[in-house]
């Protein structure tokens, strides 16, 4: 008498054992990177919970309140205030938990609006440089010659001169106040000299690397050696520089919008510390007015630096290896 031999069904759905397993084993490998390298987690999480802010913020107030005289003035953070007019009692309350400015702005209303303008600019202005950054670099290290000569003069006048006192000029000979795309445009313009000339050293040394050598022997063009051959293998380096770019886009915008010359309708962080100076919020005692742009900045700066240090790894096989 033979037994009869069951053999498992592989159409029957997996076992919740099984699914854990499978699961286990995709989170694994993101568990032991965080742990590698937490920066980049810290600052992508301090990114996120910016981003959190704002997004939150639209859905659930009104942002039409960071126009002036929209809220009672020089009023203390509170949840619950009973509006007036003319000095009568309206019967409507409202709360302001960030507390309003002397112009009658809600400065809730103004973080949540001022936040992502000045990340903004410093997104274009960042993309800007290391666009024409990155095509400098590469064309003047593959090419070589009287072209590398051109850009590597260009670039070391930029390097020399002021930044900061070039945008300045720029913006008193235009005449009017700049929007938040053009001045992320103009930063963009100004600040590309420095990422050329870092990307332009990689670039010399994977010039003469072999696969590149051999694609040359091969046929393949210039161009198509940069953009296929070189510009992939450059790929995390340039986005660290990126970070960076952007960091430093963010740093001169508020430079140039607190000594006023940013553009008076649009409530930027840059904008709100100018207002802060101009009407002497501190000699006032204005806490929650100066406060909260700062708080803002800090998470902004300290999130990009965790993440370009994080990318470090990414970007630095010397790093990679010794992680």
């Amino acid at each position: 008498m033979t037994e009869s031999v069951t053999t498992p069904d592989s159409s029957a759905p997996m076992e919740s054992g099984g699914w854990s397993q499978f699961n286990e084993e995709r989170v694994r490998p993101i568990k032991r990177y965080a742990l590698r390298n937490p920066s980049l987690i810290w600052g992508l999480a301090l990114m996120s919970f910016l981003l959190l802010f704002v997004g939150i913020g639209h859905l659930v107030w009104d942002t039409e309140q960071f126009r002036p005289l929209s809220t009672p003035t020089r009023l203390a953070p509170t949840l619950s205030h009973e509006m007036m007019k003319s000095g009568e009692p309206t019967g409507e309350v409202r709360a302001f938990p960030f507390g309003t400015d002397t112009a009658g702005r809600d400065l809730l209303a103004v973080a949540i609006l001022g936040t992502p303008l000045t990340l903004r600019i410093g997104l274009i202005a960042g993309f800007v440089s290391i666009a024409f950054g990155t095509l400098a670099a590469f064309v003047a290290a593959y090419y070589r010659g009287w072209i590398d000569a051109a850009i590597r003069s260009v670039v070391d006048v930029g390097l020399a001169m002021p930044g900061l006192l070039i945008l300045i000029l720029i913006r008193i000979n235009i005449g009017r106040e700049l929007t938040v795309d053009e001045m992320g445009f103009a930063l963009g313009l100004v600040g590309w000299v420095f990422p050329a000339r870092t990307i332009r050293s990689q670039v010399l040394v994977m010039r003469e690397a072999a696969y590149v050598e051999l694609s040359r022997l091969s046929g393949t063009s210039g161009m198509g050696i940069i953009f296929k051959e070189m510009l992939p293998n450059l790929i995390p380096y340039i986005t660290a520089s990126l970070v960076g770019s952007v960091a430093g886009a963010i740093l001169a915008s508020i430079g140039l919008e607190a000594i006023g010359l940013g553009n008076f309708s649009t409530p930027t962080l840059g904008m709100t510390i100018f207002f802060n100076i101009q009407f002497s919020s501190i000699t006032l005692g204005m806490w929650w007015w100066w406060l909260p742009p700062l708080v803002a900045i800090v998470i902004v700066f300290l999130g990009l630096f965790l993440i370009s240090s994080g990318l470090d790894e990414w970007s630095n096989p010397r790093l990679r290896k010794r992680v």
